[in-house]
């Protein structure tokens, strides 16, 4: 191929060609390029079909004036690098707050890495969040990279901060200073790039006074406060996700479409919801298998126990 040909090609390619066939042609050469090509270009819709299933599982639900301060709070944060803590009663979709803000981020093409600090032993979360080396303690038969390692380049959240421990909270709060950890065990301090977000159901200025939560922590992670109301506070969202969910199950179970009726809807927003988004989504659940095609206020008080019950 002439130098000039190559140079063409080379460009084309650049411009967004798939690929080039060079003189003389080869049959076998065209037949696999276009098998090639026809390959991917089915790789790209599923991918695009993955994308928007990933989409639809972490939309954000609902009409409320609540729920739009909050998006809106998002789209302004998110291109940003800003710490963000977020604060709310259980199951009312603090987490999903925090995974939109890394989708509408910088970052969105880089780890999100969650971490539950409520659900890691106190004695294991220096390990989980920093790494260790091998021979570090007695079970670290291997090196291991941290989560803050893990999420170099993109987000770390960490869910249930107020539960983390005094010492652990000193070295996030160095890891926040200085953007560098030392694994345990560790002799030499590793630089990391990481956007922290953080989340909690516990008042934490109320912690702060019983001495169980650093005041200079929490003054580094809340630069902005993003609080997730209880769904009883954005009763007229429960329709929609009521609805939403619905749909959602039927088509994960390969059930016929059901619906509730008007009286049913207006009997969901009459409860409390203590467990909100989360529990609202376990109580549709059951309806859609305990249930037949209508679901009422009846089949409410059979298997929800409304207020009054």
């Amino acid at each position: 191929m002439g130098t000039k040909v190559f140079r063409f090609a080379v460009e084309a390619i650049k411009k967004g060609a798939y690929d080039y066939i060079s003189k003389p042609l080869d049959l076998n050469r065209l037949l696999i390029t276009i098998r090639n090509a026809l390959d991917r270009t089915d790789l790209v819709k599923e991918t695009k079909t993955l994308k928007k299933q990933v989409s639809r599982t972490w939309d954000m639900i609902g009409e409320s004036e609540q729920l739009e301060k909050i998006k809106d709070m998002i789209d302004r944060v998110a291109p940003t690098d800003a710490r963000v803590l977020i604060t709310g009663e259980n199951g009312t979709g603090k987490e999903l707050v925090a995974r939109w803000i890394h989708e509408k981020s910088n970052r969105n093409n880089t780890a999100f890495v969650e971490v539950n600090c409520a659900a890691i032993p106190s004695e294991l979360i220096e390990s989980e969040l920093f790494g260790h080396e091998k021979g570090s303690f007695t079970s670290a038969i291997k090196q291991r990279k941290g989560d803050f390692e893990q999420a170099n380049g993109g987000t770390l959240f960490l869910d249930e901060i107020g539960d983390m421990s005094l010492s652990a909270q000193a070295k996030v709060l160095r890891a926040l200073q200085e953007n560098k950890i030392m694994r345990v065990g560790g002799e030499k301090d590793i630089t990391v790039d990481v956007r922290v977000i953080a989340a909690t159901n516990k008042n934490l200025k109320e912690e702060i006074e019983k001495g169980k939560f650093r005041e200079d922590l929490y003054h580094r992670l809340s630069v902005i406060i993003i609080e997730v109301p209880a769904l009883r506070y954005r009763a007229d969202d429960i329709p929609i996700l009521a609805n939403h969910f619905m749909e959602e199950i039927c088509t994960s179970q390969g059930k016929a479409k059901m619906h509730f009726t008007e009286k049913a809807l207006i009997e969901l927003k009459k409860m409390p919801w203590t467990g909100n988004v989360r529990e609202l989504r376990n109580v549709v659940e059951r309806l859609v298998i305990l249930c037949d095609k209508e679901i009422t206020d009846k089949d409410l008080k059979t298997y929800v126990n409304p207020i009054g019950e």
